[in-house]
C-alpha cells in the first residue's frame, strides 16, 4: 500500500521529539555519566576514601568536586529522571528542566549557608560544587523557559505535545 507524502509527514511529526525532550535526555545522560564517574578511580581522586555522605568523604570528582556515595546516587537519579521525562513527553521534560533547576538553585543557597566543615554539609559540598549548582540551576531554568515557547507553538498548531501513542497532551 502506498503512503502519500502528506501522511508520511504527519506520522513523522507525531513521533518527533520536542527540543525539551532532547535537552532533558541529554542532561539525563550527562547526569548518569557524572554519577558513574564519581565511583571510578582516576576520574575521582581518593575514591578509596569515599563515604556514604558528609564531609568525611575524601573523594573528589575530577579532583575538584567533593563527592560521596549519596552525592553520586543523586546524580544517577537525576539522570534517570531526565531520561524518564524525555520518554514521557515535552511537558514532562520542561517540568524536569524547571523543577530540577529550582532544586539546584536551592542546593546552591544551601551550600552558601552551611558551614562546609560541619555535619550539616551532608551532601558534601565545596565552593566548586556551589558554583556548578548555580550554573546548572540557572541553565536548566533558562532552557525550561526557552523550550516552553516551542511547546506552546506545537499546541497552537494542533499537534500533540506529549506521547502521541496515547493521544494525550493537547494544550
Amino acid at each position: 500500500m502506498a503512503v502519500s507524502g502528506a501522511s508520511n509527514q504527519s506520522y513523522a511529526d507525531r513521533w518527533a521529539m520536542t527540543t525539551a525532550q532532547k535537552v532533558a535526555g541529554a542532561l539525563g545522560v550527562v547526569f548518569l555519566l557524572v554519577g558513574v564517574a564519581g565511583f571510578i578511580p582516576g576520574i575521582t581522586t581518593n575514591v578509596d576514601d569515599i563515604t556514604l555522605w558528609g564531609t568525611d568523604s575524601g573523594a573528589h570528582l575530577l579532583d575538584v568536586f567533593h563527592v560521596s556515595v549519596f552525592h553520586n546516587i543523586v546524580h544517577l537519579l537525576y539522570g534517570v529522571a531526565g531520561l524518564g521525562a524525555m520518554a514521557i513527553g515535552g511537558r514532562a521534560s520542561r517540568s524536569y528542566l524547571l523543577g530540577g533547576g529550582a532544586v539546584y538553585l536551592v542546593l546552591w543557597l544551601y551550600g552558601l549557608a552551611v558551614n562546609m566543615d560541619t555535619d550539616a554539609n551532608f551532601v558534601p559540598l565545596n565552593d566548586a560544587d556551589n558554583w556548578l549548582h548555580l550554573g546548572l540551576g540557572l541553565a536548566m531554568i533558562v532552557l525550561g523557559l526557552a523550550v516552553g515557547r516551542e511547546l506552546m507553538g506545537r499546541a497552537s498548531a494542533g499537534r500533540t505535545v506529549d506521547d502521541p501513542r496515547r493521544g494525550t497532551g493537547r494544550m
